[in-house]
């Protein structure tokens, strides 16, 4: 992947991992690592756990006591330049939540992204003014300002630009359950055009759009998720809920996750049927 489009979010992980993998290959706990160096055990783990970003001088003296040559330490030093750098979604971080910025940090440099969503179209696939209607309909619980909104409605759009319009695009994937196309937001109008969004979206070519009808059976009891997959680190599922999110990164879990979307999508229409589907929903919204 070019830099330009590196995230520094998995530049970080990666830096993390890096060093983790680098001291336990030396023999050293984090403890005796932070004792040669005269650290607190703390700075060592928050620097692997990517909560810290070190600084070159750090990196240095860890690459020094690992025995790393100079091709390695160059190697490090770079993921450290990457790390420093501003992602597109920092733009907006003063609306969005922290778990959120960092799931767009992960999903910049993911190449493929499986999604289900049970009750609304995902945010990639959403137009502006349904974006809106969805966002303004949780004010009451989230307390969003206008400017918030607003703010929230253009870092939407931007992602979508960046995720499935860049030259690189990923392998984007979602099973979406009737309900989504059936649920309400703002005007008749809103859902037609929302409809017709997604028609447009599903014909990109490295986008699948799946409905899940509601007379299908349905395999796998859970909400939404997006399990993200990387060239050069491990998969991760996101999760969000109404005050929060999380990441699942334990392989097993995320491996049931990837069974699970198997599943869902098993009983789901397939791209051609699903087009079909959504062409009639928009229909029922011509009123």
């Amino acid at each position: 992947m070019p830099p330009e489009q590196g995230s520094p979010t998995v530049r970080r992980l990666k830096l993390g991992q890096e060093l983790r993998q680098l001291r336990e290959r030396s023999g050293l706990t984090g403890a005796r690592a932070a004792k040669e160096l005269g650290w607190s055990p703390s700075k060592v783990s928050r620097i692997e756990a990517a909560k810290t970003k070190p600084a070159h001088d750090d990196v240095k003296a860890l690459a020094k006591l690992y025995k790393c040559d100079d091709e390695k330490l160059d190697e490090l030093l770079g993921l450290v330049r990457d790390a420093d750098r501003r992602g597109w979604w920092e733009d907006y971080e003063d609306s969005l939540p922290g778990d959120y910025t960092r799931f767009l940090g992960l999903e910049a440099e993911a190449i493929d992204q499986r999604t289900w969503e049970p009750q609304i179209v995902p945010g990639l696939l959403q137009t502006e003014h349904y974006a809106r209607e969805v966002i303004l309909a949780t004010r009451g619980i989230a307390r969003i300002t206008h400017s918030g909104v607003r703010s929230r409605v253009e870092s939407r759009l931007d992602r979508q630009q960046r995720v499935l319009h860049r030259p690189d695009p990923p392998v984007f994937r979602v099973v979406l359950d009737e309900s989504a196309l059936m649920r309400q937001f703002g005007e008749p109008s809103v859902m037609r055009e929302q409809m017709e969004h997604l028609l447009v979206v599903s014909m990109l070519p490295r986008v699948s759009v799946r409905i899940l009808p509601l007379d299908a059976p349905h395999p796998v009891n859970t909400g939404a998720f997006i399990h993200l997959k990387f060239s050069a680190f491990d998969d991760v599922v996101y999760l969000e809920s109404l005050y929060g999110a999380r990441f699942v990164e334990d392989m097993e879990l995320v491996a049931g996750y990837e069974t699970a979307f198997d599943h869902i999508s098993s009983a789901a229409l397939d791209e051609d049927a699903s087009r079909v589907f959504i062409q009639r929903k928009s229909m029922t919204w011509r009123r």
